[in-house]
């Protein structure tokens, strides 16, 4: 092995865990979980996989963010890609899959419930605000068989709070004029438990014209029987968003102002919809038999005006995007608990997408004239997606110290699509059924030291109204799935009292991956890709009063063969992916009324077009701190600065790789130091 793969193979990485206790061997917890399993019921994510994280709602009901994706960067190895465009606010994502949308490899979960977007975009997380979360979970890596479409890398679950009884609400105000008020309430006696959240968000923006008002109305009501073996439920919630874009930079309109906003975007904005409704069911058929099932139905609405570049060629930079989105479907888990040393775990799941995507290109005018009539309609399409998805896994007891998880999971799609600008018709690229195959083990070498083990197979399937997803042309190229082979050794243990240690080597590679952006009608075919890198993470709890943590992950996302426009991009890395993202912090509570944090987050530079041509960007160091005051036992003030050092950083991307005709890194400035204060109060 090259040394340069062979120190990649060796880095380190660490992370908090609390004093909360988990019941997977390889799992690490940031915060405080209530811990609900019984003997019964479906079995939870931190009982049957390897590498999970979960980080409790401790740990974000007190962050100020604009968006809840920020939230994700606490946690280790998560790349936050900032495009701070409105409502088009950015993506949490993990093991070398960046957020520029072309590979949008995490599923991502509300409650249980599929929540991307068809492309794979997290639109939908936006719904959730930090008052309402109970935990995070984090599953990374190609051994979930939960999961098919969009799980590529893993996926993470936003469970929001149920049951249980208080009243909470959080009311801030802070930089750039930013006011938010959350209200969270619970109610639960006889079996009946009720949740209601309601929030509101306002801010000027850090940016010239970058207003942004949204809100999100949310209740649960679930019943328990009095014998507790059935639990059902309906969550409901809605959310709204209007914002304007400030636009994005030149490197010449950075140097001169990072706050301003270029007159071209004088018109840019955007006004989103999103609903999630979802039936709940959880039934003990008998002792060692349990039933579990959601059905559900997503809708989202946007329409997007936004200008990319000034140049006066074309219409392509000029555009209006509408989306119309509705995902109706259930998922169904079996779970048989056959005796203490075998556990058989079952499910189905069926989708069904009714899609519609619009694009309106407009003439050059300083701003973008929206109301005009379009220089051209680039897309008015209506189409269809189906997924049939099944898994078995057993878990297997093999020994007191050893277990073992085999599992196999299919699923198959189906589709059509109605180009209405011509009257066109086509069925999806048919893929027929998709096997993925997959073995867990977790061996304990000692009640606190623990070395575990996957490999498993996902995939990745095109997305969007037209070719090459859908065979809209009789020359249209046929596509396989892109098959991900990923493969995860790694060992948990304690070195002192108190402290946790994991650390874990990856490699993931993918057959005729394919960069995809439906939005744009952009398809790039990257080829045989490999990700590969290695996270070790810690905690250590001092004493009483000091506790701390850090994570380092090490990354490399790079072609192994593959061709764009006939030059070779062999060897070459993929295009926004950081080598290393880092987070550290630390806590010190002297006794029940102070508590003061320090967070450190800090990403590597990227390249940003495929060529690996146009320089590394984007890389940055950043801290953030807190202070709370407890008033009384119900009422604290808390006090947060981010990005204290006031470090200047910002997202980029290559326009060239849209347009083929501006040829420039565009920038996206980050907000400098900012600073919130809160009222909690908490009966």
């Amino acid at each position: 092995m090259k040394k340069k793969a062979l120190t990649l193979a060796i880095a380190a990485a660490f992370q908090l865990s609390s004093q909360a206790q988990t019941s997977g061997e390889a799992t690490f917890t940031l915060g405080e979980i209530t811990v609900r399993e019984s003997s019964g019921g479906p079995l939870s994510t931190n009982t049957i996989l390897t590498s999970v994280d979960i980080m409790g709602g401790d740990q974000v009901e007190d962050k100020n963010v604009m968006n809840s994706w920020e939230l994700m960067g606490q946690m280790p190895g998560i790349q936050l890609t900032e495009t701070r465009m409105g409502a088009e606010s950015g993506k949490a994502t993990f093991r070398a899959f960046n957020g520029e949308g072309y590979i949008n490899g995490i599923k991502v979960l509300i409650d249980g419930v599929p929540s991307n977007v068809n492309s794979g975009n997290q639109r939908f997380i936006d719904m959730v605000f930090p008052l309402d979360i109970d935990y995070i979970e984090v599953v990374r890596g190609t051994n979930d068989p939960r999961y098919g479409l969009h799980n590529i890398g893993g996926n993470f679950n936003m469970v929001t709070r149920q049951g249980g009884n208080y009243s909470d609400a959080r009311l801030t105000y802070g930089s750039f004029n930013t006011r938010e008020a959350q209200v969270a309430l619970g109610r639960e006696s006889d079996g009946f438990a009720q949740n209601y959240f309601i929030a509101k968000q306002d801010s000027d923006g850090h940016r010239d014209h970058s207003e942004s008002e949204k809100y999100v109305l949310g209740g649960k009501w679930f019943y328990t029987s009095e014998d507790g073996r059935v639990k059902t439920g309906l969550i409901a919630r809605t959310y709204h968003h209007e914002a304007e874009e400030p636009g994005f930079l030149t490197a010449s309109q950075l140097a001169d102002s990072r706050t301003q906003s270029p007159a071209k975007n004088a018109n840019d904005g955007d006004d989103r919809d999103m609903n999630q409704l979802s039936l709940h069911l959880d039934w003990q058929l008998r002792d060692d038999l349990s039933l579990s099932s959601k059905l559900y139905r997503n809708s989202y609405e946007d329409d997007r005006k936004v200008t990319f570049t000034s140049y006066a060629t074309g219409n392509a930079p000029r555009q209006r995007r509408m989306w119309d989105e509705v995902q109706t479907g259930v998922l169904s888990t079996l779970t048989w608990r056959v005796n203490p040393t075998l556990t058989l775990d079952g499910g189905v799941n069926v989708e069904h997408q009714d899609n519609e995507y619009r694009r309106y290109r407009y003439s050059y005018s300083v701003p973008t004239d929206f109301s005009a009539t379009p220089a051209r309609i680039q897309n008015d399409d209506e189409y269809t997606l189906d997924n049939l998805g099944a898994y078995l896994q057993a878990i297997v007891q093999a020994t007191p110290d050893l277990k073992v998880i085999p599992a196999l999971r299919a699923d198959r799609f189906s589709g059509s699509t109605r180009l209405n600008t011509t009257g066109e018709t086509a069925d999806l690229q048919d893929y027929g059924w998709i096997p993925q195959p997959k073995l867990s083990l977790v061996y304990s070498l000692a009640t606190d030291a623990h070395v575990y083990a996957n490999w498993g197979r996902t995939f990745q399937v095109l997305t969007g109204s037209r070719e090459p997803a859908y065979m809209t042309n009789a020359q249209s190229k046929t596509y396989d799935p892109s098959i991900n082979t990923g493969t995860e050794l790694g060992v948990k243990f304690s070195p002192v009292p108190k402290s946790e240690v994991r650390l874990a080597v990856w490699q993931q590679d993918a057959t005729d991956e394919v960069a995809n952006m439906p939005s744009t009608g952009t398809t790039v075919g990257l080829g045989e890709t490999r990700r590969r890198g290695v996270d070790l993470q810690g905690s250590v709890q001092i004493n009483r009063a000091w506790r701390t943590w850090a994570s380092h992950a090490i990354q490399e996302a790079r072609v192994i063969s593959g061709t764009v426009d006939g030059v070779s991009l062999k060897g070459k890395e993929v295009f926004s992916t950081p080598r290393y993202i880092t987070n550290l912090g630390m806590e010190y509570q002297p006794n029940a009324s102070w508590r003061f944090g320090l967070q450190g987050r800090a990403q590597d530079d990227y390249y940003i077009d495929n060529l690996n041509a146009q320089g590394k960007h984007g890389g940055f160091v950043l801290f953030d701190t807190n202070l709370r005051y407890a008033i009384n036992a119900s009422t604290s003030i808390d006090f947060q600065i981010r990005n204290l050092t006031d470090r200047e950083y910002e997202y980029v991307w290559y326009d060239n790789f849209f347009w083929g005709g501006a040829n420039q890194a565009m920038y996206s400035p980050a907000p400098g130091r900012a600073a919130y204060v809160s009222l909690d109060i908490k009966m």
